[in-house]
């Protein structure tokens, strides 16, 4: 009789208390009660600002898209041009669509949940061997304008640990970085203005 009673002053205790997280106050809710993810997506965007202003610092405009990644943030900085990023962007989804289409897991850990890495299933189709041929010519396209620069290895390897890797700390990167990053950007930029001539 005792258990009982004592089981019988826990769910009364509980029931007082409020089992689980108190409910989300000011927020627009769906009839079921689900908070609408307008609210839970203002709520992230906010996290990511104040993030942002506390590690890049207050004076870089974190609003912007470009404040997520090295590149924009170098954009942001006014070290390179806007048709330099663009050829950047350009490049890193090249080699990112490499990567998906061809099945080798991206290089960064950072653009990836290391837990769910994994190659294609056994059957390729047709269809995904021409993309993933044609995602490779690309790729090995892109990298020949690289090396074909002044300092090749070393404007490809800049161009590559900047655009794909997203390495924060080469936003601070010495002259002689900034020059291959610059020269390799520019190169990528006339490559693609030949293509599309």
């Amino acid at each position: 009789m005792a258990a009982a009673s004592k089981a019988a002053k826990l769910r009364i205790k509980r029931a007082l208390r409020g089992a689980g997280r108190p409910r989300k106050e000011n927020v627009e809710r769906f009839p079921g009660g689900k908070i609408k993810p307008f609210e839970t997506e203002k709520e992230n965007k906010s996290v990511v600002i104040e993030a942002r202003k506390r590690i890049h610092g207050a004076n870089m405009n974190v609003e912007s898209e470009f404040a997520g990644y090295t590149l924009g943030r170098i954009f942001l900085d006014g070290k390179i041009t806007e048709e330099q990023r663009q050829a950047g962007d350009e490049y890193a989804e090249a080699i990112a669509r490499y990567h998906r289409l061809v099945g080798i897991p991206f290089p960064s850990a950072r653009a990836q949940s290391l837990f769910s890495i994994k190659g294609h299933d056994g059957e390729v189709s047709d269809d995904l061997a021409s993309r993933a041929r044609k995602a490779t010519n690309k790729m090995m396209e892109l990298q020949r304008v690289l090396f074909d620069c002044e300092d090749g290895p070393q404007v490809r390897s800049t161009i590559h640990n900047v655009t794909v890797m997203d390495l924060d700390h080469l936003r601070g990167m010495p002259d002689q970085m900034m020059l291959w990053l610059k020269r390799g950007l520019n190169a990528l930029k006339v490559h693609k203005e030949l293509a599309k001539s």
